[in-house]
């Protein structure tokens, strides 16, 4: 059973604020939800997957599309 993806939009914000919203929303999430994150600073692409390996996240999706970042994490 697959559940819906928790949609966090951080674009406009800088670093470490994209990662600050995902944390949030990980930590009210229940174990396995999928949150998809959409960040515009270019730091993001390092440091939400640094974030998410020390939490023990995977992120299974990565993407830049029209420089929107966009990074799929699975809460442990």
């Amino acid at each position: 059973m697959t559940s819906a993806e928790i949609l966090v939009d951080a674009r406009g914000h800088r670093c470490p604020v994209p990662t600050l919203k995902l944390r949030r929303a990980l930590e009210r999430a229940p174990a396995g939800a999928r949150v998809r994150l959409l960040a515009d600073d270019p730091l993001a692409r390092i440091d939400v997957p640094h974030f998410a390996a020390s939490i023990g996240a995977e992120v299974i999706e990565q993407s830049d599309v029209e420089r929107t970042l966009s990074f799929l994490v699975v809460k442990p």
